[in-house]
């Protein structure tokens, strides 16, 4: 089964994967992260549509971006305005009917990103769809559980096909646009927990969130900076 592009989201159908990929709009925050940008290129290069926010970055990442996703608008912010806050300047740009957030230190592919939407169009009420994270070894992150404030996890444990969870990690989710209302992270968290944040919101409203390993992505952990913070 593959994707029909409709016009507004994707339905079961034929389609060509380029067209499945013009529904996402990937987003990227960086922070002196232009040694990802190489990386970026080569996993990113069959997107149109990209936007990277730099936070106010100090190693010329902004001006090199152009070089390597010449397809990308580029935001440019003058300071650091924290991760949540840099991707809802982003969001607020969305034409298309989903988005893609990716960290600077995850690769991913177009064929699982066409996974992504694959299951998307399974499951329309899903707000959210998150591949399965690997280290660059191979080995599976447990990149999403249930919330901590209502059980306590009984271990990691890889689901083996699509199963609705209560987190997903930010570092790399596709988001349906129209389940958002346009109100995405919640900006006073500067760094870290606003993706739970965002997904205990989402669990309140009992928006699915869905996991699905047969789409994976690369992340290389804590790789996005480099400098003295």
């Amino acid at each position: 089964m593959r994707l029909l592009h409709t016009g507004t989201e994707l339905t079961p159908g034929p389609v060509h994967p380029a067209d499945a990929l013009s529904q996402v709009t990937v987003i990227i925050v960086t922070f002196n992260s232009a040694h990802c940008l190489p990386a970026l290129m080569t996993s990113l290069e069959k997107f149109a549509y990209i936007i990277v926010v730099d936070n106010g970055s100090d190693d010329g990442g902004a001006d090199l971006t152009p070089q390597y996703l010449p397809q990308a608008r580029v935001l440019a912010l003058p300071s650091n305005l924290g991760f949540g806050a840099a991707n809802n300047r982003a969001l607020a740009q969305v034409q298309t009917p989903f988005a893609l957030l990716l960290n600077p230190d995850c690769e991913i592919t177009p064929e699982a990103v066409q996974q992504l939407l694959h299951t998307a169009a399974q499951w329309p009420d899903a707000a959210m769809v998150a591949p399965q994270l690997k280290q660059p070894n191979g080995q599976a992150e447990v990149n999403y559980r249930w919330s901590h404030l209502l059980w306590s996890s009984l271990g990691p444990a890889i689901t083996d096909g699509p199963a609705c969870v209560g987190f997903v990690c930010g570092a790399a989710m596709l988001l349906r646009m129209s389940a958002f209302g346009g109100q995405f992270f919640d900006e006073r968290f500067f760094l870290y927990y606003e993706d739970d944040d965002l997904c205990t919101r989402l669990f309140n409203q009992r928006r699915a969130m869905v996991i699905d390993p047969s789409a994976t992505a690369i992340h290389r952990s804590r790789g996005s900076v480099r400098g003295k913070s």
